[in-house]
């Protein structure tokens, strides 16, 4: 467990917004040390300007955390500067819907680009780092916290590329924490799993690689866009809330994060454990909301128009 903050040092990817920005005005209010990684340049230049006024030591970097050499770069610098990272948040995401048939190389080089692979380097890269720390100190202490999402516990239809890379993310951080638990008792790790929080990730595209620019929208993805839209602008929990969640797992070594304890949130993955233990078929995930089913559905067996 870890309760003292100050002047250690953090690594957020996906820092310029939502969660990860949340974590970081955390940090700073702790006497942190914050690596801030995004890859929008205005939006990582807007945060470092807010945190250094709050008294953090911040070193920023424009970095897309899918590509292998810059995140290699970055984890250098990091050493260089601070040493190695007490607490890295992998948290840096972006969301692509429709049917899966429908998603094009780019859309999947994309995503998995992103949410997974971002994950992986981060991983790969700073963890080493941590636990020679941890050996050379008995009293050195670190925890790493990977964001996943509630898509990645349940499969929610017209969203499996999503889905599909958050599930590997779940099953990857679940690995580095029974990893961790081989060689070390010094070294942490959560889980991060939001249900619909307002954050930016329903405007992903923006900052989408000209290399992976977009096909013309199919009907499945405007219709998923639109639903992930509205979903996300109407929750009820924020980012705030739920980086406040993540320090308190990280200071009582608690692995599973949720963004919401609500019983239709969490019961949506009781069903689904217990359909695969019963060897049932996949419950219709519209059970709890008939209406929108029926409305998706109609949607998208509706004939072309013209």
């Amino acid at each position: 467990m870890i309760q003292d903050f100050q002047g250690k040092t953090a690594v957020l990817t996906g820092a310029g917004s939502g969660f990860g920005l949340a974590c970081a005005r955390i940090g700073a209010a702790r006497g942190m040390n914050l690596v801030l990684v995004d890859v929008q340049q205005d939006a990582l230049d807007q945060a470092t300007q807010e945190l250094t006024a709050a008294g953090a030591q911040v070193m920023a970097r424009r970095v897309d955390v899918s590509s292998a050499a810059q995140m290699e770069a970055l984890a250098a610098e990091v050493r260089q500067r601070f040493g190695a990272p007490h607490f890295v948040f992998n948290n840096a995401g972006v969301g692509a819907g429709g049917l899966l048939w429908e998603n094009t190389v780019a859309d999947w080089d994309w995503v998995l680009g992103v949410d997974l692979w971002g994950v992986i380097h981060g991983v790969r890269l700073f963890v080493p780092m941590m636990l020679e720390a941890a050996a050379r100190d008995p009293a050195w202490r670190g925890h790493v916290t990977n964001t996943a999402s509630m898509a990645g516990l349940v499969a929610a239809p017209n969203m499996g590329i999503y889905n599909a890379a958050k599930a590997a993310v779940v099953n990857l951080t679940e690995t580095l924490y029974h990893d961790l638990n081989l060689v070390t008792d010094q070294i942490g790790s959560s889980l991060l799993c939001p249900y619909f929080v307002p954050t930016g990730i329903s405007r992903s595209e923006r900052n989408r690689p000209a290399g992976q620019a977009a096909a013309p929208l199919t009907t499945s993805q405007k219709i998923g866009q639109a639903l992930t839209e509205k979903a996300v602008s109407s929750g009820r929990v924020s980012a705030e809330e739920v980086a406040q969640k993540v320090f308190d797992a990280i200071s009582a070594n608690r692995f599973y994060v949720f963004s919401h304890e609500s019983a239709k949130a969490l019961g949506n993955i009781r069903h689904r454990m217990e359909n695969m233990i019963e060897r049932r078929n996949p419950i219709d995930p519209f059970l709890e909301a008939p209406e929108v089913g029926a409305r998706l559905r109609a949607a998208l067996r509706a004939p072309p128009a013209g």
